[in-house]
């Protein structure tokens, strides 16, 4: 799933280098995922209304219902 958002975020942002991901495992099939970046690339990331971040978890989530776990992102 790390994987999966560092791909996804680095499509997204000019400075690929500064996407940092950190995975927390929560209780039972859980984890939480922080995202960091530039402060220019965040507004990026969010989106118009929210709409980028929206799909980004939307498409997260759909993954995980196929792997049997849940997960939230957040961004630090």
């Amino acid at each position: 799933m790390k994987e999966f958002l560092e791909y996804l975020l680095k499509q997204i942002v000019e400075k690929r280098e500064a996407v940092v991901i950190e995975e927390i495992s929560l209780e039972d099939n859980s984890f939480q995922y922080n995202i960091k970046a530039e402060t220019a690339d965040i507004g990026k990331i969010i989106g118009k209304d929210g709409k980028i971040i929206q799909a980004i978890r939307q498409a997260a989530k759909i993954l995980a219902v196929k792997k049997g776990i849940r997960v939230r992102i957040q961004i630090a």
